[in-house]
């Protein structure tokens, strides 16, 4: 048995790329006989817009998925993301980044075998205290990095096997104080006791991080699967601007609700007369999900 879990982040509404991800999540806990949490990441607030988040949880229900206790809200959790970043830096495994993103891009190294592409090369980790002070002269806010040391992790993932990469010094909290993302999905995974991680594999790359950070905590490794998303005909990542790729896109063009979720079923390769939610669990096999892209055409 693995817990799972879905977290999405309430910027926009759910289009069925993430739907079918929410559902691909619910199958592998359900058909372990395991729990599943649902979790909004709603650490920042530019990323937000009112209304979204009741309307994300309103179409995971009308999917029929369903979760175990109550959904948590990732800003209510703050205090202890800022307790786990002391205590990295008691430890000396903190430093202030002074770069933008501009700054990262352009000093970015090139990727070579492990290193992943974008790492950052350690431009501020060895700054002197007068170095630090002239860029907080000319108001440069800090981020805050994690002084790795450029670890070899190795993680298997059930999709795509053994992933070894090299980590770069990420960063813990953004320059306008906000825990990152990958210190606030590791905290919050291990504080709802999710297991494995179902997610699409556009997020495979963070994944050693967030494995190396969980190390560092000493909080308990996770497995994970993560799945071939969904694609324009273009091969682009499915968007709004790809028409009408919501679920109350779909209904207002006549679909009903059953029709979506047997499109999407149909294209985890699970077809099947039965559309009963535990006909699903029942006959869901992960080893024979699909391994391309979906390609949805309208």
């Amino acid at each position: 048995m693995s817990v799972g879990r879905f977290a999405p982040t309430p910027s926009a509404d759910l289009h069925l790329g993430n739907l079918r991800t929410a559902l691909v999540a619910w199958l592998f806990a359900r058909s372990a006989g395991s729990a599943f949490r649902l979790r909004i990441e709603d650490l920042d607030p530019d990323s937000q817009r009112p209304g979204v988040a009741d309307r994300q949880v309103r179409d995971l229900e009308r999917l029929g998925l369903d979760w175990d206790g109550p959904i948590v809200w990732q800003s209510d959790h703050l205090a202890r993301m800022h307790d786990a970043i002391a205590h990295l830096e008691e430890a000396g495994l903190v430093y202030p980044c002074y770069c933008s993103r501009r700054d990262v891009s352009e000093a970015s190294v090139a990727p070579q075998g492990l290193v992943p592409d974008g790492a950052y090369p350690g431009t501020c980790r060895e700054l002197t205290a007068r170095a630090r002070a002239a860029r907080e002269a000319q108001g440069r806010p800090a981020a805050l990095r994690l002084r790795a040391g450029s670890p070899v992790v190795t993680i298997t993932d059930r999709r795509h096997g053994v992933v070894t990469a090299v980590v770069d010094d990420f960063v813990l909290r953004r320059n306008g104080g906000v825990p990152a993302y990958n210190l606030a999905v590791v905290l919050d995974d291990a504080a709802q006791g999710v297991e494995e991680v179902v997610r699409g594999d556009d997020l495979l790359s963070s994944t050693p991080r967030q494995a190396c950070l969980g190390s560092l905590l000493e909080l308990p490794p996770l497995t994970y699967a993560h799945i071939p998303l969904v694609v324009a005909p273009d091969g682009r990542r499915l968007a709004k601007r790809d028409g009408a790729v919501t679920l109350s896109d779909r209904l207002a063009l006549g679909e009903s609700v059953a029709e979506v979720v047997a499109r999407l079923v149909a294209s985890l390769g699970l077809m099947s007369s039965d559309e009963s939610r535990a006909g699903l669990v029942e006959r869901f096999d992960p080893d024979v999900l699909p391994t391309d892209p979906w390609v949805f055409e309208g």
